[in-house]
């Protein structure tokens, strides 16, 4: 009889399938059934919508078969790879999937035990309440509660002492009733928790489970290594950006946000997070011929009808499905495009980390980086009257991908942005980060005055005059940085030319690459003040109407 083939088989329920898939080869080869393996996650590489999970089993020495079971069941059977030590030869690997239910191993969890001890306590509780039932019963037919019940006789020389003591009993036990339903109320809140705990750790009650079995031959003691992908985990980069404007030092603090429900609970592993994507194409598209020709002549109508209803019953082809479909998760837990442009980098995170399978967030720290950055008020007084704080450095070393940004200046809470890297850029890549509007810096603008005119020959060409000012005033106790934007007119038509003067003359005439956007850069003593204007002269012919855009 020949070995099981590498086809993996996922259609029966579990017990059945092991017991199909084994039971000839181990008559055939005279062998003992795969023997159930224990496993712990080594480690997991977590990627931004999926992860690699790496498991350790220790097998026994003249093993000819293990099977490591209760692993997820949305696990990627094309990505499984199976290693062991030098000493051992390694085979065919099959790969099932059942009901949790149908396996003793797989429906135990690890909250049985604290769940069974509560469920004692409330039954002794409960016990107890039966009791002095039967205790208020009693009494209740001493006193005449039950009409139909022959009640004994009391001698009138004892009736007070009766009354007081069956007084005293009966209080007592109303009373502890009422502690037991208090306790047992608490016995409740504690165990709806932990039940639903279970439940979601496996699965609910139609819970799925993998089982792993590999043909090998162990002559000794050995580790078998275990890896596959899972489609659903994700981590996100979070920032913290802290600025000192007394010594203009700027702190970035990055974290990750780890997240998963793959149905397995990561206790106690070590995280490696990296930036790659594993799930996107692999190659990049290649153009296709530029086909150039000359259109046919126009089909008569009568054609062009006959082609449209031919068109009309047909039947409309069925949309493709897309690749990868089938693995995508239902609903992924981070946005994988902030990392659209960035390079494989991999963070290793030292200590062992948990992360439940039920889509909580856990963060944990990715290091720091400070830096001593350039400090200004940046104004745009033709769109907003105000000045807001910003702190340029330079690009960090690596790679830092798009995030979430929380903004702290001088120890308070600012705001939140995002976080994104400076693309490709000629010379050194630069970080500007908004800190807020700063309240001290006054601006104003003066009206602005735009006169119509003509010139030229004969009065051919029309002018426009365009006169722009700003004030800006420093309130602050020291000096301070700042920086004016103001938007020129560019034209983009060779019939029409801009002249333009400014004063004082803008240090950039093309600020971030942009052409017509000028900045000022001055620095202002504390209470000083000053002006900014800018004169447009625009010509373009009479008979024309600009556009402006």
């Amino acid at each position: 009889m020949p070995l099981l083939s590498p086809t993996f088989l996922r259609r029966e329920p579990l017990l059945a399938a092991l017991a199909a898939a084994f039971a000839l080869p181990a008559a055939a080869l005279d062998l003992p059934p795969p023997a159930a393996v224990a496993s712990r996650i080594a480690q997991v590489k977590v990627y931004p919508g999926s992860a690699t999970v790496e498991r350790v089993a220790r097998i026994p020495a003249g093993s000819r078969s293990v099977t490591i079971a209760c692993l997820p069941a949305g696990l990627d059977v094309q990505s499984l790879q199976v290693s062991a030590d030098a000493s051992v030869r390694v085979g065919e690997t099959s790969v099932v999937t059942g009901p949790r239910a149908l396996s003793a191993a797989c429906a135990t969890s690890a909250l049985d035990g604290r769940i069974r001890a509560l469920e004692d306590q409330k039954a002794t509780l409960q016990a107890e309440r039966d009791a002095l039932g039967l205790v208020t019963g009693y009494l209740k037919g001493l006193g005449g509660g039950d009409g139909d019940a022959k009640r004994p006789a009391v001698d009138a020389r004892n009736l007070a002492a009766t009354a007081d003591a069956m007084r005293r009993t009966g209080q007592e036990s109303l009373l502890r009733q009422h502690q037991i339903d208090r306790r047992q109320e608490d016995i409740d809140r504690q165990l709806q928790p932990l039940v639903a705990e279970r439940q979601r750790s496996q699965g609910g009650e139609n819970g799925q489970v993998t089982a792993v079995t590999v043909t090998l031959d162990a002559p000794r003691e050995a580790e078998l290594r275990l890896a596959y992908q899972v489609a659903g985990p994700g981590w996100a980069p979070s920032y913290r950006a802290l600025l000192d404007t007394t010594t203009r030092k700027l702190r970035i603090e990055r974290q990750a946000l780890v997240a998963q429900a793959t149905g397995e609970d990561w206790r106690g592993v070590k995280l490696v997070l990296s930036t790659g994507q594993p799930r996107r194409n692999t190659a990049g598209r290649t153009p296709a011929p530029w086909r150039i020709g000359v259109e046919p002549p126009a089909q008569p109508q009568v054609a062009r009808e006959d082609s449209v209803a031919r068109l009309a019953m047909a039947p409309a082809p069925a949309a493709p499905m897309a690749a990868g479909k089938a693995m995508a998760p239902e609903r992924p837990l981070f946005d994988v495009n902030v990392f659209h442009n960035s390079f494989a980098t991999e963070f290793d995170v030292t200590q062992p980390i948990d992360v439940p399978s039920n889509g909580q967030r856990v963060a944990m720290p990715l290091g720091q980086h400070e830096d001593t950055a350039q400090v200004a008020v940046r104004i745009s007084p033709r769109l907003e009257q105000a000045g807001y704080l910003v702190a340029d450095i330079a690009q960090p070393e690596g790679v830092w991908p798009a995030g979430a940004l929380q903004l702290y200046r001088d120890g308070a809470f600012v705001g939140s942005g995002q976080w994104n890297a400076p693309g490709n850029v000629d010379g050194p890549a630069r970080v500007t980060l908004s800190f807020g509007r700063d309240e001290l810096v006054r601006v104003s603008a003066e009206p602005e005055r735009d006169n119509q005119g003509t010139g030229g020959f004969a009065g051919s060409r029309a002018e426009r005059q365009v006169q722009r000012a700003y004030v800006v005033e420093n309130r602050h106790r020291t000096p301070i940085a700042v920086q004016v934007l103001e938007a020129a007119p560019v034209s983009v038509n060779e019939q029409v030319r801009v002249a333009a003067s400014f004063s004082p003359q803008p240090a950039e005439l093309a600020w971030n690459r942009q052409p017509g956007v000028a900045m000022w850069r001055t620095e202002l003593g504390a209470g000083q003040r000053a002006r900014f204007t800018a004169d447009y002269t625009i010509g373009y012919p009479k008979d024309a109407r600009l556009q402006e855009r």
